[in-house]
C-alpha cells in the first residue's frame, strides 16, 4: 500500500472527520459551484474554500490542484502525520507549501479513489510509465455496462486504481483483482484498505496470474488502444499489435468462466477498408461456445483517435510519434476505430448467440441492467422453437410508441414509412411493415400469438399456416430487442 495499515486508518478518519466525502463536498460549495468544478472550472469553489478551515483545505488541495500552506495541510490531515503522507506521496513539497502528489478523489456516497495526478493538472510533466489512472469516461462506461447481480466470486483484469473492484465488492462474495503494474495494485490496496474492503492482488498480464481458476463474473477495463504493438504507458498500451487484446480476452474466457458466468469487457476495433466490421469482431468468438453480445457506441477517425491518446499523455509535441501511429493505420487500411462494450456468456448451449451491433443512441442507465435483460431474453427464446414461440402471449413494450412518415398526395396523407420506437430501455427504433403492425398493435396479453395471427391470416387472406412461418423470426426479432414481451416471463 501507498501507506501503512495504521496510515489508512488515520486518512480516513481525517477524510470522516472534515466531511470530504462527494456529499460533504457539495453541501459545502453548493449546486453551481460543484457543477462548475465537474466542468474544471475551480473559481467558485476557490471563494467557497478560503477561510483556511480542514473541509475547505483539502477541496483546494484535492479537487482545485491548489498548492496550500503546511500549517493548514498538516491540521486537515490529522491524525495522518505529515511524515507519512509526504513519504507515501498523498502530498507533496512545491514552493513554499504543499500540493496534492496523487489524485485523492471522493467517489460515491462514501468512497475514496487514489491514482495519479492526471496530465491535465501538471503541464509539462511527463507521466510515469506505470501512471495509475483514476475515474474517467471509460470507467464510467464499464461501471454502468457492468451486470450487478449477486454473484460468489468476481475478477478484475488490470485493476489500476481499483475502481471496478470497489463495485464488484458490492455484490461479490469474493474479489480478485490483478494488473501488471506493482504500481498500480499498490493504489489498489490502498482504495481497498481506505473504503474498508479485502481483496485478493495479484500481479501478471491479463490472464496469467489466475491460470486454471474460474470466476462467475469478469471485469476488465484493459489497456485497449489499438496501434502498432508500440508500449509507453502500461494503462494505454497492451504490447499487442493492432486490437489484438480484445480477441485475446475472448478466447481466454471460456476458460476463466464457471458455468453461466459472464465476463464483460471494454474494447476498441477497427474498421479495416474493404471489410464488414461486424463480421471482424465476431470472429472473436468463433468457437468459444460463449453466447456473445457486442455494441459498438462510437466509431472514432484515425487523426482524431491519434491525438486524443497523444493528449491524454501528454505528447501532442511528437509529431514523428503520430506520424507514425498515422503510418500504421495508413498501411493496414484502418479507417476508423470503434469502441464499445464486449458481454459474454457460458451458457452451456451447443448453439450460442453472438450478436455484434451498433448502439450509439442514448439509452437508459444503468446499462448493466438492459445487458442482463438481453440476456433473460435469450434464455427465453433458445428454448422455444416457432411452435412454442407461437403458443405465447405477448403484450407490447409500456409506452411503446409509432412514428410514421407520410407525404400529403392528391388522395390526402400517403404513409411512407412507420417506425416503432422504444421510449426507454435501449431506445431501439424498426421499421415495420402494416402486418407486423398489427401484430404488435394486437399483443395485449389476451391472445395466444397463433389465434392472434389466425385473425391477421383471415383478414388479408393469407393461409393461417403460411402467416405463422413467417412470423417465427420476426417475433424472435421484436423479443429479443423488447419490443413485445411474453406475458409468462
Amino acid at each position: 500500500m501507498l501507506l501503512s495499515p495504521a496510515g489508512v486508518d488515520a486518512l480516513r478518519s481525517a477524510l470522516t472527520r472534515t466531511g470530504f466525502t462527494s456529499h460533504g463536498i457539495a453541501e459545502r460549495l453548493g449546486a453551481q459551484a460543484t457543477a462548475a468544478v465537474a466542468r474544471n472550472d475551480y473559481r467558485a469553489a476557490l471563494l467557497a474554500t478560503g477561510d483556511g478551515d480542514p473541509l475547505g483545505t483539502l477541496i483546494r488541495v484535492f479537487i482545485c490542484a491548489q498548492t496550500e500552506s503546511e500549517a493548514a495541510v498538516t491540521a486537515a490531515l490529522a491524525p495522518l502525520s505529515l511524515a507519512e503522507a509526504l513519504a507515501g506521496g498523498l502530498v507533496e513539497r512545491y514552493g513554499d507549501g504543499l500540493r496534492a502528489g496523487i489524485d485523492l478523489e471522493p467517489y460515491g456516497e462514501d468512497w475514496w479513489v487514489l491514482a495519479d495526478v492526471p496530465a491535465s493538472a501538471r503541464p509539462g510533466r511527463p507521466l510515469h510509465a506505470e501512471h495509475v489512472l483514476g475515474v474517467g469516461g471509460a470507467t464510467h462506461t464499464l461501471i454502468g455496462a457492468t451486470m450487478r447481480r449477486p454473484v460468489d466470486t468476481a475478477l478484475d483484469l488490470g485493476t489500476g486504481s481499483g475502481i471496478q473492484a470497489l463495485h464488484l465488492g458490492t455484490h461479490a462474495r469474493s474479489v480478485t483483482a490483478t494488473d501488471l503494474s506493482e504500481r498500480a495494485l499498490r493504489f489498489a490496496a490502498t482504495t481497498a484498505a481506505l473504503n474498508g474492503q479485502d481483496w485478493e492482488l495479484l500481479r501478471g498480464d491479463l490472464v496469467a496470474p489466475v491460470a486454471g481458476r474460474r470466476f462467475d463474473l469478469v471485469v476488465s477495463n484493459p489497456p485497449f488502444v489499438v496501434g502498432p504493438g508500440t508500449t509507453t504507458h502500461v494503462y494505454r498500451d497492451s504490447g499487442r499489435v493492432g486490437d489484438a487484446i480484445g480477441a485475446e480476452l475472448a478466447a481466454a474466457a471460456p476458460g476463466l468462466l464457471t458455468e453461466g458466468g459472464t465476463m464483460q469487457y471494454l474494447a476498441n476495433w477497427v474498421h479495416v477498408a474493404g471489410e464488414e466490421w461486424d463480421e471482424r469482431v465476431a470472429g472473436w468468438f468463433a468457437g468459444t461456445g460463449l453466447d456473445a453480445w457486442v455494441i459498438q457506441r462510437e466509431v472514432a477517425d484515425p487523426m482524431a483517435y491519434v491525438d486524443l491518446w497523444l493528449t491524454d499523455v501528454g505528447e501532442t509535441a511528437d509529431p514523428q510519434r503520430m506520424a507514425a501511429w498515422l503510418d500504421w493505420f495508413d498501411a493496414h487500411k484502418v479507417e476508423g476505430i470503434g469502441f464499445g462494450i464486449v458481454s459474454l456468456r457460458r451458457s452451456g448451449h451447443a448453439d450460442p448467440v453472438v450478436r455484434v451491433e451498433d448502439l450509439r443512441q442514448r439509452v437508459q442507465p444503468p446499462l448493466g441492467d438492459q445487458v442482463a435483460a438481453w440476456f433473460d431474453r435469450q434464455d427465453f427464446l433458445r428454448v422455444r422453437d416457432t411452435e412454442a414461440l407461437l403458443a405465447e402471449r405477448y403484450r407490447a413494450a409500456e409506452g411503446l410508441q409509432l412514428r410514421q412518415e407520410a407525404t400529403m398526395g392528391d388522395e390526402g396523407w400517403g404513409v411512407d414509412r412507420q417506425v416503432l420506437a422504444m421510449p426507454h430501455g435501449l431506445r431501439w427504433t424498426e421499421e415495420i411493415d402494416p402486418l407486423v403492425l398489427a401484430l404488435v398493435g394486437g399483443a395485449d396479453g389476451r391472445l395466444p400469438l397463433r389465434d392472434q395471427l389466425a385473425l391477421l391470416a383471415a383478414a388479408h387472406d393469407v393461409e393461417p399456416d403460411e402467416m405463422a412461418e413467417a412470423a417465427g423470426p420476426i417475433v424472435a426479432h421484436l423479443v429479443e430487442r423488447g419490443f413485445i414481451e411474453p406475458v409468462s416471463a
